[in-house]
């Protein structure tokens, strides 16, 4: 039963991933040794998985190549076989290294090492090590940890040279150099691309390495806006690729890189022909080769076309964000078996549930609190806004009452001194008119000319007197309690704050129609404005005015202050108090001002 299964999931591994580079005999054979294995022969099943595994890898089908490693890595635990455990960690962390899963290769990579440690030093071993040691290194390097990736990549090379194998040797001198490169480190990278040159035969030994490694070198160039052999040397390394027909990674990074160095020079027709050549080639892997061309077209071509592929390349880096997320998610998956999973399964939703019941429990809970608590801060914010009116109300009224009493002290002296003018003054004038009128019996030219210039005269003060008992007499205008009151705010604030003042009012507005409510707002904003010139605007002179215009009440207030960008003025507990005073009035506020000018507010409220 379980050979069949095997056989199966080899079958659906061909027909959901097949590749025509894959060797089906070879896979074939591996099956044939599994079917025939018996079931205690572990130590076979389990290379027979890793062979698997290495084979379904090296043509790219990683999906079958982890399942098979993840296999093989769980019988090989149990056998307690190091050198298959670690050879088959290496292959798992190779994959998560692909699907950018770089700190799972980590993870993965120190275990195999640490396995490898174990075992007594031999070629195997030590060849081993060094592509433990590489594939940490391009993690490292992925990850941005410059430092790490040096240091593996150095461990992996002293190996190498030890095993002296000089393919695996150029391997990481170039995996060294493009490191540098990648990292800015331009002439450090020439080293080590210079390295791999010298070896002139490299172009008839492996013409694919010698074309990787001479792209490696004019890209480095470029960087240093060293143009001297660009663009032959890229052309160069594009001819070798092609003529032995890599038409994958080396030729798709060679057609970009030429177009980058087409657009530099702004050769635009070059540039698009390699950058497209690229895009076209990258597009049969759809994967980061194709992100990059994307991003490359939209830097080269220019209007709709440029905001077309920057669309394309968002819409594929999405995309392959999405893909590399549910790789990841799926290889974790494929770690466990299908009992243990499930059982996982039924106890997570247990305790999703009821971390559901509590959540919900809790959510309610501070939902009932946080009405409890706004409700009672609500209550207590009003009850603070009563008191303050009444509060108001109450400052106010003994305001009017003062200039009330005032009021009726400077009435009753203006009486009494009408009173004394009239009954006094003007009495004795009488009686000295009447006696130079009885005189007036003399008939001298002199005498009545005399006479009659001080009869005139004596009725000209008579009447001065009669106005003046008159005026003295008569009643303040209506509402002038409330622009006393104003005026004396103005004049004491005004003298707190050094300021001088110049305050006008209209005597065509009615303040008796002006309930005490909103003349306690206004009263109050007139207040806060010249405590804000005094805080803020650090002005030397205010000017304040009353004006009534179509039954509304305008008033202005201009100072000579420093001024603000009222665009960018951050609400203080002032303007808000300023602001909902307004709203209570139904006035409407304006504000302008101008740096090193002033500030003008102004204010429109209904007289009734």
């Amino acid at each position: 039963m379980r050979n069949t299964l095997i056989y199966i999931l080899v079958q659906c591994c061909f027909f959901n991933f097949g590749h025509s580079q894959i060797d089906v005999s070879k896979v074939d054979s591996i099956h044939k040794n599994i079917y025939n294995f018996k079931i205690t022969d572990s130590t076979n099943l389990a290379f027979s998985y890793y062979s698997l595994g290495e084979e379904y890898r090296h043509n790219f089908l990683t999906d079958s190549a982890y399942y098979y490693y993840n296999r093989a890595e769980k019988i090989s635990r149990k056998l307690n076989s190091k050198l298959l455990l670690a050879k088959t960690l290496y292959g798992i962390s190779v994959i998560q290294s692909e699907e950018k899963d770089y700190t799972g290769a980590e993870v993965t990579s120190f275990e195999a090492i640490s396995l490898l440690e174990k075992i007594e030093n031999e070629d195997e071993v030590d060849r081993y090590k060094s592509y433990v040691y590489n594939n940490l290194a391009i993690s490292f390097g992925e990850l941005q940890r410059f430092e790490e990736s040096i240091k593996y990549h150095e461990k992996s090379l002293e190996l190498r040279k030890k095993l002296k194998n000089q393919n695996i040797i150029d391997n990481s001198l170039n995996n060294i150099g493009f490191l540098y490169k990648n990292f800015k480190k331009y002439d450090l990278a020439l080293t080590y691309f210079n390295q791999i040159l010298e070896n002139k035969n490299l172009i008839n030994e492996r013409p694919s390495l010698y074309a990787l490694v001479l792209d490696n070198y004019a890209h480095t160039l470029f960087q240093l806006d060293n143009y001297k052999e660009l663009p032959q040397l890229y052309l160069r390394a594009l001819k070798v690729s092609d003529s032995i027909g890599l038409n994958g990674y080396t030729s798709i990074i060679i057609n970009q890189h030429l177009a980058e160095y087409y657009d530099v020079k702004n050769q635009k027709d070059s540039a698009l022909y390699f950058a497209y050549k690229a895009k076209n080639i990258s597009e049969q892997f759809y994967n980061d080769d194709l992100l990059k061309s994307l991003k490359l077209l939209s830097e080269i071509e220019e209007g709709e076309k440029s905001v077309k592929y920057l669309n394309d390349y968002i819409k594929l880096s999405d995309s392959l964000i999405k893909v590399e997320r549910a790789t990841r998610d799926k290889y974790a998956r494929i770690r466990f078996e299908t009992d243990q999973i499930e059982e996982e399964n039924i106890q997570i939703a247990k305790e999703r549930m009821w971390l559901l019941i509590i959540s919900v429990v809790v959510i309610i809970t501070s939902f009932l609190l946080y009405v409890v608590f706004y409700q009672r801060n609500k209550n207590k914010e009003l009850q603070f806004i009563q008191k303050q009116q009444e509060t108001n109300e109450e400052i106010y009224n003994l305001m009017l009452s003062q200039n009330e009493s005032i009021e009726e002290a400077r009435s009753a002296e203006k009486k009494r001194i009408s009173e004394e003018l009239h009954d006094g003054v003007l009495g004795r004038l009488f009686g000295t008119r009447l006696s130079l009128d009885s005189l007036n019996m003399n008939n001298s030219n002199d005498a009545i000319k005399n006479r009659s210039q001080y009869i005139d005269e004596l009725k000209s003060i008579e009447d001065d007197i009669r106005k003046v008992s008159h005026d003295l007499n008569t009643d303040f205008v209506s509402g002038s309690g409330f622009i006393d009151i104003i005026k004396t705010l103005v004049e004491t604030q005004s003298m707190a704050y050094k300021l001088t003042y110049n305050f006008q009012h209209d005597d065509g507005i009615s303040w008796d129609e002006v309930s005490n409510k909103n003349k306690i707002h206004i009263y109050r904003i007139i207040q806060e404005s010249l405590h804000n010139i005094y805080k803020h605007a650090n002005a030397t002179d205010v000017k304040i005015s009353f004006k009534l215009k179509n039954n509304v009440i305008c008033l202005n207030m201009l100072d000579n202050g420093a001024g603000f960008d009222v665009n960018k003025v951050k609400t203080g507990i002032g303007l808000k108090n300023m602001n909902s005073r307004i709203k209570e009035i139904n006035g409407v506020l304006k504000i302008t001002s101008q740096k090193n000018i002033g500030t003008t507010v102004n204010i429109e409220m209904p007289i009734s």
